[in-house]
This record gives C-alpha cells, structure tokens and sequence, in this order.
C-alpha cells in the first residue's frame, strides 16, 4: 500500500469505523456509497467492537520478502459480533495451539516501514481475547 492511501485510511484503520445502513441496518466495512443489500445511499457511522470468534485460518511457514523474520504466524478471517468478517494476522499467542471458534480481539500494532524514509504503518491484528 502506499503511503499516501495509507494516511487516507488512518480513521477507518485505526478506529474500525464503518457504515450502517439506515434502511435495511446492513453493516458495510471498508464504508461503501450505496448498500450493497438495498441499494439506499443513507448510512451512519459505527465504530465496530472488534471482538470476534475465529471462523477459518492458515499457518504461515514461509513468508513473503519483509515478513521472514516472523514466520511462523498466522492469518485468520474472523467474524465480529456485528457480524463484519475481517481478515488479519493473529499475534501474541503460538499458532499452533488456534482452534476454529477461538474469541480474538483487534489490537492496533505495527504493520511495517515503508520507502526510503522508513514511515512506520500501522493497522489492525488480532490477539486472543482474555477478557482483560
């Protein structure tokens, strides 16, 4: 991703806004224009929970260039309680031991560096959820 788009994002990225449709109540995220379930053009602002259960994932064992030194970790799609699926990479926890149905949570870290400058990205990852 670029740098620019990603300064663009930051406010969806870092506070998981999206888009409640006011007709039909669909929950659109990233945000879209028109509702992809009744085609109204009216929604509202919501900030998702970012708590979820694990519904599918894979182990990583080798990376993509700038990710070797992370290897093993896992990528998940994950089900919010609103009902949003996100995929993201799951940390904190050996990925080994996940299992379908696992309560995870979204944590803002960082992603990686980028261009000559080294601008640091961050975004969205999950972690599990300990009830803390």
């Amino acid at each position: 991703m670029q740098v620019p788009r990603h300064w663009r994002e930051i406010p969806k990225r870092y506070r998981l806004e999206a888009a409640k449709c006011s007709q039909c109540g669909y929950i659109a995220f990233p945000q879209r224009l028109i509702c992809p379930e009744c085609g109204a053009a009216e929604f509202e602002k919501i900030n998702l929970s970012g708590k979820g259960k694990l519904e599918t994932y894979t182990i990583i064992r080798v990376a993509p260039e700038g990710f070797g030194d992370q290897v093993p970790y896992a990528i998940g799609m994950i089900e919010l309680e609103e009902g949003v699926r996100l995929m993201g990479q799951i940390t904190d926890c050996d990925p080994e031991t996940l299992k379908i149905g696992d309560h995870l949570i979204a944590k803002f870290r960082r992603m990686r560096e980028e261009g000559e400058s080294g601008v640091i990205m961050y975004g969205y990852k999950f972690v599990p959820d300990v009830g803390v």
